[in-house]
């Protein structure tokens, strides 16, 4: 594909998910309290909460930006940064840390070449520490999206990371 012709798509793309935003803004522009419920929709729409998209809805709902980026990057569920197909969420909690999470978080880094808060160049993993996934029996522990892996070793990544591949 050419680039022009790249840029073109890319702008159609564009142009549907703020149509979608669009929607969205309007449903629950006039309610009170929902500007979550709007970042929310945004981030499924976008992947993500870019600068843009967040002036955007500052704009349109007639807040001042500040305010929603307040709101962005004070929860933890709301991301700036594109994120991956699959969300790897290592637990640092003390149960895990201490029977060797940090050895497994070096074992993901090393495997996916990223470090915690970024995203593989193919667009497939983000990795992300957290302080409990409340599993501390299985300690250490992962999940990947809503798939929980237990009393893990670094030579246990590799084939965890093949089934996602």
């Amino acid at each position: 594909m050419k680039v022009e012709e790249q840029k073109r798509e890319d702008e159609m793309v564009r142009d549907k998910r703020y149509d979608q935003l669009d929607k969205v803004i309007h449903e629950y522009k006039d309610k009170e309290g929902t500007l979550i419920t709007i970042l929310h929709q945004a981030q499924k729409i976008f992947g993500y909460l870019p600068r843009e998209v967040q002036i955007y809805i500052a704009e349109h709902l007639g807040i001042p930006f500040p305010e929603v980026y307040g709101v962005v990057s004070f929860y933890s569920m709301f991301s700036m940064e594109p994120r991956g197909k699959y969300t790897i969420e290592v637990c640092m909690g003390t149960a895990c840390y201490v029977k060797g999470a940090q050895q497994i978080l070096d074992k993901l880094k090393e495997k996916l070449h990223i470090e915690p808060g970024q995203t593989t160049e193919d667009g497939k993993f983000t990795i992300e520490t957290t302080r409990c996934l409340g599993a501390c029996s299985l300690a250490p522990v992962i999940s990947i999206d809503r798939d929980v892996y237990g009393n893990l070793t670094p030579d246990k990544i590799s084939n965890i990371l093949q089934k996602y591949k």
